[in-house]
């Protein structure tokens, strides 16, 4: 069963628990005239309602912070006198009364947590005040790791009470197991960015500096300029904060990188930019475009002679490399076109690259980017790219323009 569906059959019998808890307390009530429903309806609504509540707390992990602000909606749906949460070494939370029974829970739990299995006790509370007198332990369990416990506390010893717990433990754990995902997901794409990072080769590197260089004597203030955008360029593509960033300052990114390929190349890389102004707040993953102009102006440029910046055109018989990039609006996405008019690629060794087979240096910017794009908007948004031998290369991006989690830093 995958992950979804066993979350489905463990919300459904959670709901079912949860009706007959609220079923309970609705029927011991007067109805009044304003209550709409049955009261069935009324009490699927609100375990529902109280287990979405305590949800993205819980998609946080097992902290301090999310059991504390998850506990009280776990221990409405269970109904119980006091509910405890813990992680394997103390106490993250105690709701309810009794909290004076929080000092010994851990020693309680400690087979529990050993073995993973279920486990009732006597609370043996010498406070004869204490409603608290029977408990119910249940392993939080993902991946087979037992990462702590919860904890049901009730004047009398019950079978119902133990199999909710159970039931609301093993809900928990769906939240937990998908709060790991999460974590996952995030660090393999900031793996995947450490990854381009390391692509940003040091050839161009070393050759932007040596442009950069050559016009320290005949043209300082053009120097000056090209370092300036050197500095901006490594400044954001080595950046720490945020897995998104917006259109606009990728755009900007790559326009610095341009020049200074411009400045080593002279005229042989003419650029096209046809940006629509109203997509230029769209999100999108960081360092998302720019391998993708990495690669037009490789293929553009493969076995390309640079031309001395006094030549003044380009050497008669030769025509510059074009790319184009295009941003526009395409309804609820922005929708950008790299195009280079080089080399191009044979669509099958494409293929290959996409499908991860391409070694380990070969279009590793191509995979990365169309598999970021995958993980973050689904299947459909990977690269669409156009190509042959000979007939240079169009790369298609689908970009939504409004996705939950997705925003720019």
């Amino acid at each position: 069963m995958t992950g979804a569906g066993y979350a489905i059959v463990v919300l459904l019998a959670l709901l079912l628990l949860g009706v007959g808890f609220l079923l309970g307390r609705r029927t011991a009530r007067t109805a009044r005239p304003s209550d709409v429903g049955t009261p069935v309806e009324h009490a699927t609504f609100e375990t529902l309602h109280t287990a979405s509540l305590a949800a993205p707390p819980l998609r946080a992990g097992l902290t301090e912070e999310s059991a504390r602000r998850a506990a009280r909606r776990l221990r409405s749906l269970l109904g119980t006198d006091a509910l405890c949460l813990t992680d394997r070494d103390r106490v993250l939370v105690w709701d309810g009364a009794g909290e004076h029974h929080g000092h010994h829970v851990m020693d309680q739990v400690q087979g529990l947590l050993a073995s993973g299995r279920d486990t009732a006790f006597r609370s043996d509370c010498d406070d004869l005040d204490c409603p608290l007198r029977w408990a119910v332990a249940v392993p939080l369990t993902v991946d087979n790791r037992v990462l702590g416990t919860l904890i049901a506390y009730a004047p009398r010893e019950s079978a119902v009470l133990a199999r909710a717990a159970g039931e609301v433990a093993r809900w928990v754990c769906v939240q937990l197991e998908l709060a790991e995902l999460d974590r996952s997901r995030t660090q393999l794409i900031e793996a995947e960015i450490r990854a381009l990072r390391a692509q940003i080769s040091p050839h161009f590197i070393f050759n932007s500096l040596a442009a950069i260089a050559s016009f320290v004597r005949t043209d300082p203030e053009r120097a000056r300029e090209l370092l300036l955008e050197f500095a901006d360029f490594t400044r954001y593509s080595f950046r720490r904060h945020g897995d998104f960033t917006t259109l606009a300052d990728e755009l900007h990114s790559i326009d610095q990188y341009l020049a200074l390929v411009r400045a080593r190349f002279g005229e042989r890389l003419a650029v096209t930019l046809q940006i629509a102004p109203e997509v230029l707040p769209v999100a999108l993953p960081f360092l998302c475009l720019q391998p993708l102009v990495e690669n037009a102006v490789k293929h553009g440029l493969e076995g390309a002679v640079p031309v001395p910046r006094d030549a003044g055109s380009v050497r008669t018989g030769e025509s510059p490399t074009r790319i184009t990039i295009s941003a526009f609006d395409a309804g609820s996405e922005a929708e950008v076109v790299i195009e280079d008019d080089g080399t191009g690629m044979d669509p099958e060794r494409l293929r290959h690259i996409l499908r991860g087979e391409g070694g380990h240096s070969t279009g590793i910017g191509l995979l990365n980017v169309d598999e970021r794009l995958r993980q973050v908007y689904g299947d459909d948004y990977g690269l669409v790219i156009e190509t042959g031998i000979g007939a240079g290369m169009k790369i298609t991006v689908r970009l939504p323009k409004y996705r939950a989690g997705v925003h720019g830093s």
